[in-house]
C-alpha cells in the first residue's frame, strides 16, 4: 500500500491526504468530545491529561526523530551506492582504453548492455519494491566472461587488466547492495509505534480542555498537522527507490556513460 501511494501520488498530494485526514479527525473528534463531555471545556481533566500528554509527546517525538534520521541516512547511503556503482562502471570503460581495439569494443558493448539492463529493466521493479537480480545476471556474467577470455599481452595491459577486474568486483558488490536497498523498509515494530502512536496521540488532545472552543480547535489542528507532516516524512523516506524523493538512475546516464543514451 505504501509503495502504491508513493508511486502514484505526489508528495504534495500525500501531504493533503495525510495531513488533511489528521486535521479532519482532530477537529471532528474535538467537537464531539466537547459535546459529549461538557466538563472538558472547564479543564476538569487538564491536570492528568497535561501530564500524560507531555510524557507521551516526549516519547513519541524521540521515536519519530529516531525513525526519520535512520530513514534519511538510509536514503543517503542508497544514493551514494548508486553513484559509486555508476562511477565504477565508468571506470571500467576508462581502463578498457588501454586494451587493443577488439577487447575495448567487447568491454564497451558488454558495459552498454549492463547499463541499459539496470535502467530499462531493473529500475521499475525496484521502484515497486520487488528487485529482481535475474534482470541483470546475464549482463554481469557477460562482463566477467569478456575479461576471463582475454589474455593481456604487455605489462601495461596486465596492470590495467588487474585494476579492471578489481573494479568489476566492486561494481558487482555495489549491485548487490543496490538490490538489497530496494527491499529496505521500516521494521514492523517501528511501523506500529509510528502510526499507532499517532492514533493514540490525537485523541489525547481532545481531552485537554480550553474554555474557548476556537482556541481548542486551533490547538488540536496544530498538533494534528504536525503529526500529519511527520507521518508524510516517514512514509516518503521509507522506500529509497519509490516516490518523488527516491534514488534516481541519472548517474548511469552521465559522464562517460552518456554514450549509451
Amino acid at each position: 500500500m505504501d509503495i502504491w501511494l508513493l508511486n502514484h501520488l505526489s508528495t504534495f498530494a500525500l501531504c493533503l491526504l495525510i495531513c488533511g485526514g489528521a486535521v479532519f479527525v482532530a477537529v471532528a473528534g474535538c467537537v464531539m468530545a466537547r459535546r459529549w463531555m461538557p466538563k472538558i471545556a472547564d479543564g476538569a481533566y487538564n491536570e492528568m491529561i497535561g501530564l500524560v500528554l507531555g510524557m507521551y509527546a516526549a516519547i513519541y517525538g524521540i521515536i519519530l526523530a529516531f525513525v526519520v534520521v535512520a530513514e534519511w541516512e538510509a536514503l543517503g547511503a542508497a544514493e551514494e551506492n548508486v553513484a559509486a556503482e555508476a562511477s565504477q562502471t565508468a571506470e571500467v570503460l576508462r581502463e578498457a582504453a588501454a586494451f587493443p581495439p577488439e577487447q575495448r569494443d567487447r568491454v564497451t558493448a558488454a558495459m552498454g548492455a549492463y547499463v541499459h539492463a539496470v535502467v530499462d529493466k531493473q529500475w521499475t521493479p525496484m521502484r515497486e519494491g520487488r528487485p529482481d537480480p535475474e534482470l541483470t545476471n546475464a549482463e554481469i556474467t557477460e562482463l566477467y566472461t569478456v575479461y576471463q577470455t582475454y589474455e593481456p599481452k604487455t605489462a601495461a595491459e596486465q596492470a590495467y587488466y588487474e585494476q579492471s577486474v578489481a573494479t568489476l568486483a566492486d561494481l558487482a558488490a555495489a549491485r548487490r547492495t543496490r538490490l538489497a536497498n530496494a527491499e529496505q523498509e521500516l521494521p514492523m515494530l517501528l511501523t506500529v509505534l509510528v502510526y499507532g502512536g499517532a492514533v493514540v496521540m490525537l485523541p489525547l488532545t481532545f481531552l485537554y480542555g480550553i474554555e474557548s472552543r476556537r482556541a481548542q480547535l486551533m490547538f488540536v489542528t496544530c498538533v494534528a498537522g504536525l503529526i500529519g507532516v511527520s507521518l508524510v516524512l516517514v512514509l516518503t523516506l521509507n522506500r529509497p527507490f519509490s516516490g518523488e524523493l527516491s534514488v534516481s538512475p541519472a548517474p548511469f546516464k552521465e559522464g562517460v556513460l552518456a554514450q549509451f543514451w
